[in-house]
């Protein structure tokens, strides 16, 4: 197998989000449409042992970071097989899953016992009517019972992802802070973002993370970068406040991070995307299904990489 390919911006391929389902519970506005969904047939989804056998091809390739998306991952039935799959592959040192957190107190002490390291929840308001406007459910409390149970699971680190909606969550900043500072987890505010035509995106409704900054000083201290350690392709910009708290900022809006970028993305049906932004996917679950050697994926893999 070729080994670290580099794109054409000599980025290489570091990082790799897995989704699991296209399925959700939740029908947030930024990212849901608001017409019938149809979804992928459940025959046309990559197996675990498809999954395992891809990602052990990228990590072959360079690739040292794992996440497990969906739609809800938490809605695919046995994660915690893939979970514990996915763990024991020599090269992989970081292994994190995204979720929106409504099964979470149910699944967190089989995912953390199964290998898995690191969590990012989301949740955009602490008002379970504004919730509700947002996603059309009411499961405001499954998320709060959910990052309990996380906390006492012990993960290595738990995130709490928002996205600031001008006129919508904005007057919350704050409280969320103080919410994920009391339980141990780091918050993150993410710029409102056009994901592609399935909402009604206003550019006058993103909050930038210059604006989030100077609000959140106003009540934590003046702000200092603590840049990306460890991970300096990491979307977060980290911020450390006067008093000590640090939180995280995503600009995907106005100071975009494409020129550190070393992520793609598998979809649940075995296409690989080089950018969230991307029109179209390779097909790699027609590689695997027709015979194709793991040297032969590999190989396709590096190529359209670079």
């Amino acid at each position: 197998m070729g080994v670290n390919p580099r794109d054409r911006l000599d980025r290489p391929l570091g990082a790799l989000r897995i989704s699991v389902t296209d399925r959700c519970n939740l029908r947030c506005s930024y990212c849901m449409p608001e017409a019938a969904y149809r979804w992928l047939p459940a025959e046309s989804l990559l197996d675990f042992d498809e999954i395992a056998r891809l990602a052990k091809i990228f990590v072959g390739l360079g690739v040292s970071k794992l996440r497990i998306t969906g739609g809800e991952p938490l809605l695919r039935p046995g994660l915690s097989r893939l979970v514990a799959t996915l763990a024991s592959i020599s090269g992989v040192n970081d292994l994190a899953l995204t979720t929106n957190g409504t099964r979470l107190a149910q699944a967190s002490w089989e995912l953390r016992s199964a290998g898995l390291r690191r969590l990012t929840v989301s949740l955009d308001t602490l008002r379970p009517d504004r919730m509700k406007s947002l996603t059309r459910h009411d499961r405001h409390d499954a998320v709060i019972a959910g990052l309990d149970a996380a906390v006492g699971a012990g993960f290595e680190s738990i995130k709490l992802n928002t996205v600031v909606i001008r006129g919508f969550n904005d007057d919350e900043l704050a409280d969320i802070v103080r919410f994920a500072v009391a339980r141990g987890l780091e918050p993150r505010f993410i710029e409102y973002m056009d994901v592609g035509g399935a909402t009604n995106w206003r550019e006058r409704d993103v909050v930038s993370g210059r604006e989030i900054l100077q609000r959140l000083s106003g009540e934590f201290g003046g702000a200092e970068p603590v840049g990306r350690p460890g991970d300096p392709a990491a979307p977060a910009e980290r911020w450390r406040f006067g008093d000590g708290t640090v939180i995280g900022v995503i600009t995907s809006t106005t100071a975009p991070f494409c020129s550190d970028c070393d992520r793609a993305r598998l979809t649940a049906d075995g296409r690989w995307y080089r950018c969230l932004y991307a029109q179209e996917g390779f097909d790699l679950a027609g590689l695997l299904r027709g015979g194709a050697s793991d040297e032969e994926i590999s190989g396709t893999i590096a190529a359209h990489w670079r």
